[in-house]
């Protein structure tokens, strides 16, 4: 039957008016997205005009360090203001000893780009496990991860990565110390300005299966949890923070990003210090592989979840998805 208007509530409040229209919803938006929250993952081989294609992360890459240079190129433009370089070398060892070598990939890659692209952030992973024959993150006794040796190592590995001319050290181990020992390094070397970007809450996932297959950095044997942090734990990130922060940490990542939106959150209300958070492949290959099937709108599925990751509390958003995400909202402002 018809509606009069004796049958209308009386609300003096109703939410749905501030949702009526896109300018409206746009002018009450809590969170906000912009290209300038991007941080892109980029993959760098030995090699020139090397652009190979990485069957579990549809859309990424391993690139020589030519193809990085035009693909950073292409990501700034499009508005993406940082890049994190991953070496993939020729050569592995038990120590990992081409990680500090100020000819590989990554090296390279940063004085190429600090020389073509000079407003843009170069961040550098600082770990052992895409450069030792075993795969682990670190120097190994038997099949356990020596602490001290290792951080010895991401130390040298650091100071090249600053003489190339890196913005900031990403240290990715999970080593106990690390951050202090880098910092101290730095600091002596003259790299004062070089900052620390510290995986500080790095969780042992099942979300990394693709990038160990882009990196291939799989472990020969056994598993990271001797040194990844248990995905029950909330209160350890927390101390994790804490302990990276007071050795000289500029600023702390949570990785992985949407299954921890959680700890992010803790994270930034506790400590209000620069927060990045690692929207890590899993979590890029599986709205990828939904969207193959045609089970999700990609485009919206991609906002949706970087948004979420945002709303939590992160002031950067290390993604796959940066390019694309930035140009959707290129568009949107049109």
């Amino acid at each position: 039957m018809p509606v009069t208007t004796d049958s209308r509530l009386t609300l003096a409040r109703r939410p749905r008016r501030l949702r009526r229209t896109d300018a409206i919803r746009r002018l009450v938006r809590e969170t906000h997205l912009t290209p300038d929250c991007f941080i892109y993952p980029l993959f760098v081989c030995e090699g020139r005009g090397q652009r190979r294609a990485i069957a579990s992360m549809p859309g990424v890459f391993q690139l020589s360090v030519d193809e990085a240079v035009k693909e950073a190129t292409a990501a700034h433009a499009d508005g993406v203001p940082a890049v994190l370089l991953f070496g993939l070398p020729d050569h592995k060892d038990a120590t990992g000893s081409s990680a500090w070598d100020p000819n590989a990939a990554v090296q390279s890659a940063t004085i190429e780009l600090k020389r073509s692209v000079p407003g843009l952030v170069v961040i550098t992973d600082v770990c052992l496990c895409e450069y030792t024959d075993h795969g682990h993150c670190g120097i190994l006794d038997g099949e356990e991860i020596v602490n001290d040796a290792t951080v010895a190592h991401l130390v040298q590995v650091a100071l090249s990565h600053a003489v190339a001319g890196a913005d900031f050290v990403a240290p990715s181990d999970m080593m106990d110390g690390r951050v202090a020992a880098i910092r101290r390094g730095l600091d002596e070397q003259g790299f004062e300005a070089v900052g620390i970007m510290s995986y500080a809450a790095k969780y042992c996932s099942a979300f990394y299966g693709p990038f160990r297959d882009a990196a291939d950095s799989t472990p020969q044997f056994g598993d990271r949890r001797s040194h990844q942090m248990d995905p029950a734990n909330v209160e350890e990130a927390l101390r994790e923070v804490e302990a990276d922060l007071a050795e000289g940490a500029d600023i702390v990542i949570v990785k992985p990003a949407m299954t921890y939106l959680d700890v992010i959150a803790k994270v930034k209300m506790r400590f209000g210090q620069p927060t990045a958070a690692y929207h890590v492949s899993g979590e890029y290959s599986m709205l990828k592989a939904a969207a193959a099937n045609g089970w999700i709108d990609e485009p919206r599925a991609m906002m949706e979840a970087l948004t979420a990751i945002r709303r939590a509390g992160a002031d950067m958003i290390i993604t796959y998805y940066a390019r694309d995400a930035a140009r959707s909202l290129r568009d949107q402002r049109a």
